[in-house]
């Protein structure tokens, strides 16, 4: 029987995830701040779920994870999703920090406890997997913390990466970049550009960490985005006046936001 570790699993993607894999008859160790969610959902499978009340921002977290590692008997896969964000253009500092706290220091403790469980408990063997974000590919002025903790992370994935090949550890790492999800994290009075369902991206998410893929964009649309978004030189992107959301409206693609920037940039 295969276990999973999912931190962050007490709503939206995390919540529906650790249910596939416990309808699939996996172990699953969840984790996160409202217990009263874990607790329903070990009801509904007692035999599959362990849970523990874990803030990665918190000193007591590494531990706590171990503890729950214990608890399930193992651990061959840990997939971080807890993370926040805010639209924030004020630059609102409260927020600003709140989202570095959680998104790279939250981040790295949780992922180093991971990987040195499995470089010194598992023989050099497991997968780590990470939601990132689509928003870590270039820095967006109205999330401005945000896109710079998932490039963060997005980077420190990689350096984990070289550094599990250079200790001939047999860890893969799957770096997980949706763009935006329906999920109690969105504003429900705003309307953002090529939304996706979460029926429609957990199952896309699963696919990348069966897969064991690398770099995993959800999906075809923010894909095209993402190559053409890469492409895009930074004297150019910091002129573009991005909106990453509007009022409850018809939105314009982010795709044509873009072109539009472009193409009224002066020879």
């Amino acid at each position: 029987m295969k276990h999973i570790i999912i931190m962050g699993a007490t709503s939206g993607i995390g919540l529906r995830i650790a249910e596939i894999y416990a309808t699939a008859g996996w172990r699953v160790g969840i984790a996160g701040r409202k217990d009263d969610v874990m607790k329903e959902l070990r009801s509904r499978f007692p035999k599959q779920i362990e849970w523990s009340h874990i803030d990665i921002t918190h000193r007591e977290a590494p531990r706590q994870l171990k503890s729950l590692i214990d608890s399930l008997g193992g651990m061959d896969i840990y997939l971080h999703i807890s993370g926040i964000g805010y639209e924030n253009p004020s630059l609102n500092s409260e927020h600003e920090i709140a989202t570095v706290r959680t998104n790279v220091l939250g981040f790295t403790q949780m992922i180093d406890t991971a990987f040195k469980y499995f470089r010194d408990s598992c023989e050099g063997h497991g997968q780590i997997a990470a939601i990132t974000s689509i928003a870590g590919t270039k820095g967006i002025g109205q999330l401005a913390s945000y896109s710079s903790s998932k490039k963060f992370q997005q980077t420190y994935l990689q350096a984990l990466e070289q550094l599990a090949n250079t200790l001939s550890l047999d860890i893969s790492f799957t770096d997980i970049r949706p763009g935006w999800i329906r999920t109690p994290l969105l504003k429900a009075d705003r309307e953002y550009p090529m939304t996706m369902e979460l029926d429609r991206v957990a199952p896309l998410i699963i696919k990348a960490i069966r897969r064991r893929t690398r770099v995993a964009v959800i999906d075809w649309r923010w894909a095209t985005a993402y190559f053409f978004w890469r492409l895009i030189p930074g004297r150019l992107w910091v002129r573009i006046p991005l909106q990453v959301s509007t009022p409850a409206t018809p939105v314009e693609t982010i795709e044509q936001k873009v072109t539009e920037s472009l193409e009224a940039q002066p020879e």
